[in-house]
């Protein structure tokens, strides 16, 4: 049976189909009643799921298009991060920001809100200028920035359609460099908090909640190197993993040691596996001005989070105008939580964090784990009931709304 990338889920669909050309896909659309779109399949809930079929782009061509003039490039929408990046920098151009892994699937990280760390970076999506894609009723639509319902439709969650092809701003290719500091101490991140995150182009925090936290430091090499021995904590003496105990050997490089911008924006390299899949996530992103209280509020309950914690890591994500973006009109801190593999004992703990954020009104990374009614969590996101009225015209029928999405409670 498939399931996704930690096993936790898996699928329900009768069937997997891979169209290679847009005549394929329209088929495919047109023969069910019940579609979802899958990925890379690194979600860690049934966002995904469905009793009907299942549409892998895995076999989708993957053509990147660069536009050097516009600043913009075009890819298939079966295409990951590691697929464009070495190709773009080879044309001398970048993108602004990556994700941890640059394993997934670039449409299916922009159409959940998925982001990378920086005060002045917005979640991937924030990148995308047009959406290409196939409707419920096989039309082929495009939509760009500046049209009427593009901030609606590019962290769509599969709900309009099938995407299959975005295009992504680009900027000047650069280099970058990364350095891990240890032994930041909690007083230390709660005083200095947005001094910290703000010290870097791309800051990142693992902390167990108790023993140890680290500060993982991306800059860019024409800013400058920063120092952050102010913070009581140290440059490491060697290589890390965001969980101290595994081997980094999977990790890009660290150190001070200058490279290509898709080798240091990243935690995992392109050429490894980030993990075994042995794992559980979730991610909560709660307004800038209220983290230091969110931490303290986390804090507080450390002793019912580290036994089934792996590891959790904070990061800043700028502020955006997407419907559907958890960082939706507010420059927001993720507080981000890989659990180990025991879904009972975390939906528990769950439970107890979601508590303790509940005064911050928290909003929830659309692909990972949450406790209880996903539609009560929803009302934080302002223009959910704007984006059921634009995905109740787009696919009027519900052929891609599966039980995840009814769940947000903004359907019958």
């Amino acid at each position: 049976m498939l399931s996704n990338w930690a096993g936790n889920v898996r699928f329900r669909a009768r069937a997997v189909r891979g169209p290679t050309s847009l005549q394929q896909l329209r088929q495919v659309i047109a023969a069910n009643d019940q579609l979802r779109v899958l990925g890379t399949g690194h979600s860690f809930n049934a966002i995904v799921d469905t009793p009907g079929e299942l549409i892998s782009m895995s076999r989708w061509p993957a053509r990147l298009d660069i536009d050097s003039v516009a600043m913009v490039a075009r890819i298939g929408a079966g295409m990951t991060y590691a697929d464009i990046v070495v190709d773009l920098d080879r044309a001398g151009f970048a993108l602004a920001n990556m994700g941890s892994l640059p394993h997934v699937n670039v449409a299916g990280a922009c159409s959940t809100g998925t982001h990378g760390s920086g005060v002045r970076n917005q979640c991937l999506a924030g990148a995308v200028e047009g959406v290409t894609l196939v409707t419920a009723d096989g039309a082929k639509r495009s939509i760009r920035r500046g049209d009427d319902e593009f901030d609606g439709a590019v962290i769509g969650l599969g709900a309009l359609g099938v995407v299959t092809a975005l295009d992504l701003r680009m900027q000047p290719s650069y280099r970058m460099a990364q350095t891990v500091w240890d032994g930041l101490g909690w007083d230390t991140l709660c005083e200095r908090f947005d001094e910290i995150m703000a010290a870097a182009y791309s800051v990142g925090i693992f902390t167990s909640w108790r023993q140890w936290s680290q500060i993982w430091v991306k800059q860019r090499c024409d800013d400058g190197v920063p120092d952050l021995s102010w913070t009581g904590a140290r440059p490491a003496d060697g290589a890390r993993h965001p969980m101290p105990w595994l081997d980094p050997s999977n990790c890009t490089d660290q150190g001070g040691l200058p490279g290509p911008w898709f080798e240091r924006l990243p935690h995992f390299r392109a050429g490894a596996a980030p993990g075994t899949g042995a794992e559980l996530q979730s991610e909560f992103l709660v307004a800038s001005v209220d983290a230091v209280g969110a931490l303290r509020a986390l804090r507080a309950i450390a002793d019912r989070i580290t036994p089934v914690l792996q590891a959790s890591e904070i990061r800043t994500i700028a502020a955006d105008d997407l419907w559907m973006s958890p960082a939706y009109r507010r420059d927001s801190v993720g507080i981000h939580f890989t659990w180990k593999p025991d879904a009972a004992a975390v939906l528990a703990v769950l439970t107890d964090v979601q508590r303790a954020l509940a005064p911050f009104t928290p909003r929830a990374h659309w692909g990972k784990l949450i406790a209880g009614d996903r539609g009560t969590g929803a009302q934080s996101f302002e223009r959910l009931g704007d984006f059921a009225r634009l995905a109740s015209r787009w696919d009027p029928d519900g052929k891609f709304r599966n039980d995840f999405m009814r769940g947000l409670g903004c359907w019958a």
